[in-house]
């Protein structure tokens, strides 16, 4: 029976290796913290069902892109997708391959915390900082039935370089002329109000622990924390909660060959406002600074996955999996992923 038990546990291993999922495979991620509980679950999931193990470290998405540029991990994962101009300053050709799309929501902490609604410009006028209080009359027009509290606003915001903030930002800069003119979008902006917390998780708590605070988080960590969180006014004049009908709703936009695209301020009248695809970056060309080529398939391998039967547990966790059409462009781009000039996946 013993000799039995290590024939088998031997013919395992031979197949694991077969498949490129050696028992010492094991792949370095980092960037956004907007994906990462979805990413707990999947890489934990991965590494039960193929035995490749994932170290996904959260740090928001300037620096997974970071430590991508300077090849100090196997992907960078980012909810902003980089522009021309960062891509054409990279060392090498990236790759933009979407995982899931998720809601950014106005999260705040209010006494009895009513449901509230807000327009896009006064979200961009509280935090301009130019709204700063919560009996403001502007506040108190789209929610007449609320007694708002005599309270003053607390702006919590993101002290790192983060996707969640490219997406609140660019959200604002195409709502208040005076958001984009004198603030901007990016992973990192110059707030003119408010508070700094690392990582969602960061801002989510100091929301919860400071009563007359707003900040902005992705959605699963308002859920998670028990956290209330408004309806937004879209662009046909809804006032939608994020969920994940209205996120997936605000996916149906043309999406590009290289799927870099916004979906904040979505055309669908059904759309949250607030929302946007996540990515997994990585190079085009796996073969650079004497990588083996056991690790550029194992990489290929778990983001071709992730793309296909990992979207199941997308919905789960408050994330909108892949449409059909943006699973086939994730298809052909990890397909033109290669190791010495020659394709990756078979």
């Amino acid at each position: 029976m013993k000799v039995l038990r290590i024939a088998t546990a031997a013919a395992l291993l031979l197949a694991a290796a077969a498949l490129g999922f050696g028992q010492a495979t094991e792949l370095v991620g980092a960037g956004a913290t907007f994906p990462a509980p979805l990413y707990t679950k999947l890489f934990d999931q991965y590494a039960k069902e193929f035995g490749v193990k994932v170290n996904y470290q959260a740090i928001g998405s300037g620096g997974g892109i970071a430590q991508l540029k300077g090849k100090t991990v196997d992907f960078g994962a980012s909810d902003a997708f980089m522009s021309d101009a960062d891509l054409a300053a990279a060392p090498a050709a990236i790759l933009h391959i979407p995982i899931v799309a998720g809601a950014v929501v106005a999260s705040y902490n209010l006494p009895g915390n009513p449901e509230l609604r807000f327009t896009g410009d006064v979200l961009a006028d509280i935090f301009l900082g130019t709204i700063t209080r919560w009996d403001d009359p502007r506040i108190a027009a789209a929610n007449p039935s609320v007694a708002l509290p005599k309270l003053a606003v607390t702006v919590v915001h993101r002290s790192d370089g983060s996707g969640t903030t490219a997406v609140f930002t660019d959200y604002l800069g195409k709502i208040s002329a005076m958001w984009k003119s004198g603030v901007g979008s990016g992973t990192s902006v110059s707030w003119p109000a408010g508070i700094g917390g690392k990582g969602n998780a960061g801002v989510a708590g100091l929301v919860k622990q400071l009563p007359g605070s707003i900040g902005y988080v992705e959605l699963i960590y308002a859920l998670q924390n028990g956290m209330a969180f408004a309806s937004i006014r879209n662009k046909a004049g809804s006032f939608l909660k994020p969920t994940l009908a209205s996120t997936t709703a605000a996916c149906r936009v043309t999406v590009p060959d290289d799927t870099r695209v916004s979906l904040t301020d979505t055309d669908a009248a059904d759309g949250y406002p607030i929302a946007s695809f996540t990515w997994v970056l990585l190079y085009k060309e796996q073969g650079y600074d004497g990588r083996p080529s056991a690790k550029a398939e194992a990489a290929a391998k778990l983001l071709w996955w992730m793309v296909h039967d990992g979207q199941k547990y997308a919905e789960p966790l408050s994330y909108a999996a892949l449409a059909p059409n943006v699973v086939a462009k994730a298809e052909v781009l990890l397909r033109s992923v290669t190791f010495g000039g020659k394709p990756v996946l078979k």
